[in-house]
Parts: C-alpha cells; sequence; structure tokens
C-alpha cells in the first residue's frame, strides 16, 4: 500500500512540475510569433476604393483605434476586456515611424486575413482578423489606409505597449492560431440575392463572434459550427465602466429576434433605436455606414438560421 502512494505521488508532483513549467513558459514568452511569409501585392489606389474601404473600417477598425480625445487613429486604451489584461490599440495612421506608413500592401493583407504582424507577432483575440471578407473589399480597406483621408494622416504618437495576462497569453497558446491565407478569389456577395448579402455581413464584420456562445467555442473559419451560433449569450463582454455585457440572441426563436419587423431590426442596427428609445449597449455600436438595404438583408439572413431558445436580458429597454 505504501509503495502505491508513492508512485502516486511521485507521479502527482511529475504532473504538477509539467503543468507549473508548462505555465512559466507560457507566461514568460507571452503571446506566440510565426514565421512570416509576406504575399507580393498591389492594390490601385482610386477614389471608389478608398470610399469602400473608410466605410468598412468605419464599422471594423474606428471603433477601437480611434483616440477619443483627438479624433485621430492613434490607439487607444480598450477596458472592455479586462479578462485579457491592459489593452492599447495600435496607431494605425500614416507615419512612416509609429503608424504604419512604410507597411507593403502585402504586409498589411497577410495583417487583415492571417493575424499577423510583419515581424511575425501574433496579434491577439481581439484584434479582427477577415477570412471570410471579399477580396474586392479587402483591397478597398488597403486603398484607404494608404490614402491621403484625413482620418489615416500621419500622427507622430507612439503604440503604448499592451501588457496582455495570463489567459490572453494561454488562449493565444492552445486555442487562438493564426488563419491562413485564402486559397481561392473570395467574391462579393451576389448583389441580387438579399439572404447572400446579410450572411456575407454578420461573418466578414465578425458579427457571429460577439453573438455566439463564447469565444472560445467560436469557429473563424466555418462560423455556423460557432458554438450558438448568432444565439447570443457570450458572456466576455464589456461595458466602458466593466460590467457585464451578455450579447443577444439574434436567431428567428421568440427569445432572439422572431418576433421583430425588418424595420424595427433596421433601425436597432443603423441607429441604436427601437420605438424611439436606445436599442444598443455598449460595446455593440449602430452602424449608420449600412444602408437600409444592407441592414434589411442582415434581418433576412438571420431569418434562415437554426433558431435557438435563449432569453437574454437586453438591459435597454
Amino acid at each position: 500500500m505504501k509503495k502505491v502512494l508513492k508512485i502516486l505521488g511521485i507521479l502527482f508532483l511529475v504532473v504538477l512540475l509539467v503543468v507549473g513549467g508548462g505555465a512559466l513558459f507560457i507566461s514568460v514568452r507571452g503571446i506566440p510569433s510565426y514565421d512570416v511569409e509576406i504575399p507580393k501585392y498591389h492594390v490601385e489606389i482610386t477614389p471608389e476604393k478608398v470610399e469602400r474601404g473608410k466605410k468598412l473600417a468605419s464599422m471594423l477598425c474606428v471603433h477601437c483605434h480611434k483616440n477619443p480625445e483627438t479624433g485621430l487613429l492613434t490607439g487607444q486604451h480598450m477596458n472592455d476586456a479586462p479578462e485579457f489584461g491592459y489593452l492599447y490599440s495600435s496607431n494605425i495612421t500614416q507615419d512612416k515611424e509609429h503608424g504604419i506608413g512604410d507597411w507593403t500592401e502585402g504586409e498589411l493583407l497577410y495583417l487583415l486575413r492571417t493575424g499577423i504582424l510583419p515581424d511575425g507577432r501574433y496579434t491577439p483575440p481581439w484584434m479582427v482578423k477577415l477570412p471570410h471578407m471579399s477580396d474586392e473589399d479587402i483591397d478597398a480597406i488597403i486603398a484607404f489606409l494608404k490614402s491621403d483621408d484625413p482620418l489615416v494622416a500621419p500622427q507622430a504618437v507612439a503604440d503604448q505597449p499592451c501588457k496582455p495576462s495570463f489567459l490572453a497569453k494561454f488562449l493565444c497558446t492552445v486555442a487562438f492560431k493564426p488563419l491562413p491565407l485564402p486559397e481561392k478569389t473570395i467574391p462579393q456577395p451576389d448583389t441580387n440575392d438579399k439572404v447572400a448579402i446579410g450572411k456575407y455581413y454578420v461573418q466578414s464584420l465578425d458579427c457571429f463572434g460577439c453573438h455566439s456562445a463564447s469565444f472560445e467555442k467560436m469557429n473563424m473559419m466555418e462560423p455556423e459550427k460557432s458554438l450558438g451560433y448568432m444565439g447570443g449569450g457570450n458572456q466576455s463582454l464589456k461595458d466602458l465602466e466593466g460590467n457585464q455585457v451578455v450579447s443577444s440572441n439574434l436567431t428567428p426563436h421568440k427569445t432572439g429576434v422572431g418576433n421583430w419587423t425588418e424595420q424595427r431590426f433596421v433601425n436597432a442596427v443603423r441607429h441604436g433605436l427601437v420605438e424611439g428609445e436606445p436599442a444598443l449597449r455598449y460595446p455593440m455600436m449602430p452602424y449608420p455606414e449600412l444602408t437600409e438595404y444592407e441592414a434589411s438583408a442582415i434581418f433576412a439572413y438571420l431569418r434562415t438560421i437554426p433558431p435557438i431558445e435563449n432569453e437574454v436580458d437586453r438591459g435597454v429597454e
């Protein structure tokens, strides 16, 4: 009996050392880096592309990178995900030293598609990746970032270093990995197919990330396989004061938007209002950049996905 207990004690000690060593390694190493294979890439910058890119960037990038005091895209303290540590978004203006002014189109493409920076560092979960966005729209975002638009005019503001928590380091080691570059062309959705347009925006704007059950169970490459796809209940969201916000159920169940009219949904998404009252809670913001047709297309798509029964207190009505 004593021999058995001794063996069990040794095994427990070995497991403890392995787990402790692994935790120490993750803590010291931090968020992983990867080999970089920047493709040769060129984007023709036209007024039409810049306009389209600004629209998309306003929904995807500006919210996080815009300094609230200056209105410039020089980064800001992001205090709505404290469990991931002290976070500060980057300067994405055209400044060559402190921003992205000397980045190539290929480096921008690589980051937006894979989540890997030019120096090989992986951008953590709070940085949006765009595996489902069309090639045309990716080009538009790059054109905007490379343009002379005032939002991206050079600003000599140094980045504030992030201090990721152990949880962020752990998740980036075992769960969140770089995404592959697409092997095929990703086309624009058919403009005559309303459901296709709606699906495109839900997945390319990463709506499913917050509105599915959890970030940990999110399937970036096959969004519909995410746990609780669009059924809400994600409890990892915070408002600006650090209070928990649970994402809403957007499936066509009566506990979601099953009883909503199209116009009610459009008003909520574009203007943040339902019957004249506030309809959204931070971090969800209105998307006035979407046209009425685009917002209604999202609603049309949501009506086609499997309903999930999940009553979520929206806390705004």
